[in-house]
């Protein structure tokens, strides 16, 4: 389970791309809470501190406010169009008993038997969307190859998840797998093409010499 992120939150007032602008002039990412049938509100956050978590992986926070903390899902990020700066933030209230969709990165541990002896590891995927526990999401979905020959895969199915999480993929989905590598065809000559001679300087010019007794 990942370590529970804190990041303190003030209500604003307004709204509008100007108070946006301004905002975050002052280092901060306006946003939204809302959620469990309660009032949506208009925050800031430190700019510094929600990406601090976001670089960490946090999909689940604990925001604090002045009334205390309150646990939040990470709902939508929205980036400028270069995917640097970070423009909105929603936070959507969540219980820590409460079951809620969450996308988690696939990290693969070992090395597969099948890539020393010659095969391709491929991963087709990469994160996975999972349900679980809004106090129990787990940093990562980790996979041992070290028993991965050539030519098998691990699915979906065979993932070993922490207690309490549910894969929500096709079951029958390849997460990783040892392919063997293609061979390159040769380029062959075409039938009855021969190869033409290279012509010879000196040849063409004794030729031309005789012609002209």
């Amino acid at each position: 389970m990942a370590e529970s992120i804190v990041l303190p939150i003030e209500k604003r007032d307004g709204r509008g791309t100007r108070l946006a602008r301004k905002l975050r002039a002052q280092g901060k990412v306006p946003g939204v809470v809302y959620g469990h049938k309660e009032e949506t509100v208009s925050v800031a956050v430190a700019t510094d501190a929600l990406m601090s978590a976001v670089r960490h992986g946090a999909r689940v926070v604990d925001l604090r406010t002045d009334s205390g903390l309150q646990k939040a899902q990470i709902a939508e990020l929205q980036w400028d169009h270069l995917g640097m700066e970070l423009l909105h933030v929603d936070f959507r209230r969540v219980a820590a008993d409460e079951r809620i969709h969450v996308t988690v990165p696939v990290e693969l541990k070992g090395i597969a038997p099948g890539v020393t002896g010659g095969g391709i590891l491929d991963q087709p995927i990469h994160t996975l969307s999972i349900e679980c526990a809004a106090d129990s999401v787990p940093e990562s979905i980790r996979v041992n190859i070290n028993e991965l020959q050539l030519g098998a895969a691990i699915h979906v199915r065979e993932l070993h998840l922490p207690p309490g999480v549910k894969a929500l993929a096709d079951p029958d989905a390849i997460v990783v797998h040892v392919t063997a590598p293609q061979a390159v065809p040769e380029t062959a000559a075409a039938p009855g093409a021969e190869q033409a001679e290279p012509e010879v300087i000196g040849r063409k010019v004794a030729a031309e010499e005789e012609e002209e007794k």
